[in-house]
C-alpha cells in the first residue's frame, strides 16, 4: 500500500527547514529508524553532502538518521533497502535527469507503490505525478523523459501562487501556464498552495494543512478543493 507526504515546500516563510511537517513526519515515520535522503534537485546548486547535511539535522529532532542515496555504491539496492525515502526539492529537470542517470527511477516506483513510506517537497514532490510537465523550474538540464513516478493520478504544480490583485506584472501567472499545458494535454494539475501537502495512503489521497487546493482540467474552469479526501481522475 502506498504511503507518501507529498508536499508544496519544504519550508515556510520564518521557519526552519520542515518545521511545519514535523509534527506530521513523527507520526507518518514512527517506525523508521534510517531514512534515504535523495538530493539530486540541488538547490541554489549545493552539493549533495551540503543537502543531506540539511536534512540529516532536520530528521534529528525525530530521532531518525539520514544517508544519503550518492553516498552508496549502488544507488539501485540503496532504494531497494531504504526503510523510507526523502526526496528533497530543488529543480526538478536536475532531479529527473539524475534519476534516469543512475537508472533508479523505476525501482523508485516499485518501492513506493510496496509501501515504502515516501516523502517528497517541492521538486520531490513534482515527480509524484504522471509527469513533471508542471514544474516552475527552468530546464537547466535535459532530462532523457518528462515520465515520472506516476504514485497520482494527475500532476502537481507546487508553490502555487495566486494571481496578486492590482498588481503591475506582465508575466504569466500560474494558472495561465497551466491553460498553455491544457491545449495539448489532458492531465489534471492540483495547484498545490505552500503550506498545503498530500497524504496518500493506498489509493486515498487528502488534502492536508489549513489551505484549499487549485484544481485544473482540460475544457473546465478550475475549482478550489477543500481539505479533506479527494477524488481526481
Amino acid at each position: 500500500m502506498k504511503k507518501l507526504i507529498i508536499a508544496s515546500t519544504s519550508t515556510l516563510h520564518g521557519s526552519g527547514y520542515l518545521e511545519y511537517l514535523m509534527p506530521t513526519l513523527a507520526v507518518f515515520f514512527a517506525d523508521v529508524k534510517n531514512l534515504l535522503f535523495i538530493p539530486y534537485a540541488r538547490p541554489s546548486g549545493i552539493s549533495y553532502d551540503d543537502y543531506t547535511a540539511i536534512a540529516k539535522k532536520a530528521f534529528a529532532k525525530i530521532a531518525i538518521d539520514v544517508k544519503g542515496i550518492h553516498e552508496f555504491e549502488n544507488p539501485k539496492v540503496a532504494i531497494q533497502n531504504a526503510e523510507a525515502i526523502f526526496t528533497g526539492g530543488g529543480n526538478t529537470f536536475e532531479l529527473v535527469n539524475q534519476l534516469y542517470k543512475n537508472d533508479v527511477i523505476t525501482v523508485l516506483k516499485e518501492v513506493l507503490n510496496n509501501g515504502t513510506p515516501y516523502l517528497g517537497t517541492s521538486a520531490g514532490s513534482n515527480i509524484c505525478g504522471i509527469n513533471m510537465m508542471n514544474t516552475n523550474d527552468m530546464p537547466i538540464v535535459y532530462p532523457p523523459s518528462f515520465i515520472t513516478l506516476g504514485a497520482i493520478p494527475f500532476n502537481i504544480n507546487a508553490h502555487y501562487l495566486d494571481p496578486i490583485k492590482d498588481s503591475k506584472h506582465m508575466g504569466e501567472t500560474r494558472e495561465t501556464r497551466i491553460k498553455e499545458f491544457h491545449v495539448f494535454n489532458k492531465i489534471a494539475v492540483l495547484g498545490l498552495r505552500e503550506g498545503s501537502w498530500l497524504e496518500v495512503l493506498g489509493d486515498k489521497i487528502s488534502l492536508k494543512g489549513n489551505l484549499t487546493a487549485r484544481l485544473f482540467q482540460k475544457d473546465t474552469n478550475a475549482v478550489e478543493l477543500e481539505v479533506g479526501v479527494l477524488t481526481i481522475k
